[in-house]
């Protein structure tokens, strides 16, 4: 399958090089593990209710060897955070 991002280069490739370069900037190792880093964008992106982001990052999450058990953990801290809306969205794409 392709990725949508692909398509959307071809029709902005300035714009998705330079999101690419910033979510790469972004998700290194520093002070925060990349790890730590995946599990936070997996929070928001359950928070924002953000499914191809959810799909993605979890996917990430998992080559990366992270469990599901921290991955769901991610998940309800989003819960908390964003209330019952994100416990309906993480029960649909986040257990997927």
């Amino acid at each position: 399958m392709e990725d949508p991002m692909d398509a959307l280069a071809q029709e902005l490739p300035g714009v998705v090089k330079a999101f690419r370069e910033l979510h790469g900037a972004v998700t290194e190792d520093g002070s925060l593990s990349s790890r730590t880093k995946q599990l936070i964008i997996i929070g928001i992106s359950v928070a924002l209710r953000c499914e191809p982001c959810v799909r993605r990052h979890v996917s990430i999450a998992k080559e990366m060897g992270i469990s599901r058990e921290e991955i769901t953990e991610a998940a309800g801290v989003a819960v908390l955070m964003a209330g019952g809306p994100a416990a309906a969205y993480a029960s649909l794409y986040v257990l997927d």
